[in-house]
């Protein structure tokens, strides 16, 4: 995993010797909202402050869906619905653009580019679930539960749909626009088949299919079909079951990707007005990212609710309650727990950390989830905070059809319909999700 410190000031950085070298050459820039009101400003503030020559921006290409290889060759990238911009450059050239945007009030901040990864647990677990941890402090909601539970897949649905009354629910997501940036999603999938589908690959040289199986499972459980085609018999997965799907490839085959993917999926994804975007994926990195901040904020103004997984580094058997990583701790994006069958919180799902924005926010099904893979295997049962992310993602889009809210908005009814559990706020902050009844 990559690391990081904490921007001091206002994010800027000064000199080079202030901040840890970009892995992939490559900064990226964080406009002030009157630059970010037009896009002609910030294309020339790359050019002023970043001594780009030939910069693309998002807005060149069709739908919006820039064109990573195209865009590959030049200097730039603007990412014009994000008021985002990168710049290539060396350590030494890096120092000088930073210095520049320290003096210049259009950049508010500027960060080295990162790798983010697919956040799964462990795969294929045989383990009992684990009990669930009463907290011994008061530090969260709780509720008093008349009597343990425990939820069971069955021949008709799983658990994590049981667990968070998804299958109570007359909602379907119909008419809601559902983004899931992750590995792809394997079209050949015959559970996708009646779908409406828009997938694009923001990685370079690979296409839009998964090649890895990650993006395949989280599709399917935030947007699966109600009745699985085949094999006769086959359980209910999928949470939104008649949403729209717009499945963005940021992580390679390998389950790796950079600021730059990602980046791009985001501004495809808001300018292509989905209310929802779900993303699996993050690095375990402290200190928030003003990027990602900035993009949450900008991406709900916009009425889109950014979900991301809160991150597996936890190891609370061994006493190591882990921490909320990138891009999960910004404040303005819903950060997810992982629960168990049990409703305790799972083993390696991440607690809130001490800073702002670091706090879990919800927590989703995320132990032994059963969902699609890449065919021939077709299905598989895994798990992580990657698994609980799409049941939120799901869920808000049931919520987003039922009434119409949309950001903000969206963000409060999801954590006002959760269920509170006995269990400390910084391990599960508002509870489970629950479906609209």
């Amino acid at each position: 995993m990559t690391s990081s410190t904490t921007p001091p000031g206002n994010g800027h950085y000064a000199d080079a010797s202030a901040q840890p070298v970009s892995p992939t050459g490559r900064y990226v820039l964080v406009f002030s909202d009157d630059t970010f009101a037009r896009e002609t400003d910030q294309v020339e503030t790359l050019r002023s402050v970043g001594g780009a020559v030939n910069v693309a921006s998002t807005s060149d290409y069709e739908w919006r869906a820039l064109n990573v290889d195209q865009a590959a060759s030049a200097d730039a990238t603007v990412f014009a619905d994000l008021g985002i911009g990168t710049v290539t450059a060396d350590p030494d050239r890096a120092a000088s653009i930073m210095a520049a945007a320290a003096e210049d009030p259009r950049v508010t901040a500027i960060e080295p580019e990162q790798y983010m990864y697919a956040l799964s647990g462990p795969e294929d677990t045989q383990a009992e679930p684990s009990t669930a941890r009463t907290p011994t402090t008061d530090t969260g909601w709780s509720t008093v539960r008349a009597a343990p539970v425990e939820f069971h897949d069955t021949s008709e649905a799983t658990w994590g749909l049981q667990a968070t009354g998804v299958l109570d629910s007359a909602a379907t997501g119909q008419g809601i626009r559902v983004a899931v940036l992750d590995t792809g999603l394997d079209s050949s999938h015959p559970d996708f088949a009646d779908r409406e589908i828009s997938a694009r690959s923001f990685v370079s040289g690979e296409a839009a299919q998964d090649g890895n199986g990650h993006g395949t499972h989280c599709v399917g459980t935030s947007c699966g079909p109600e009745n699985p085609p085949e094999p006769p018999g086959s359980r209910r997965y999928g949470v939104a079951t008649r949403a729209e799907i717009l499945v963005g490839k940021v992580l390679g085959d390998g389950g790796s990707g950079t600021d730059t993917n990602i980046l791009a999926a985001i501004n495809w994804a808001i300018g292509n007005d989905c209310r929802v975007i779900s993303m699996s994926l993050g690095a375990d990195i402290r200190a928030v990212s003003r990027r990602y901040e900035t993009v949450g904020q900008r991406a709900l103004n916009r009425g889109s609710l950014i979900v991301a997984a809160a991150g597996n580094n936890a190891d609370r058997d061994s006493g190591n309650p882990g921490f909320v990583g990138v891009p999960a701790n910004s404040p303005s994006i819903m950060a997810v727990a992982a629960l168990d069958s049990r409703l305790g919180i799972a083993d390696f799902s991440a607690r809130s950390n001490p800073v702002d924005g670091g706090q879990i926010d919800i927590a989703a099904p995320g132990v032994e989830v059963y969902s699609t893979w890449p065919m021939d295997r077709r299905y598989r049962t895994i798990s992580g905070t990657s698994m609980a992310t799409p049941h939120v993602s799901g869920i808000a889009a049931l919520w987003a059809q039922r009434t119409d809210a949309a950001g903000e908005a969206l963000w409060s009814t999801l954590i006002r319909g959760a269920q509170r559990l006995e269990l400390p706020g910084v391990d599960v902050g508002a509870g489970i999700a629950k479906a609209p009844s």
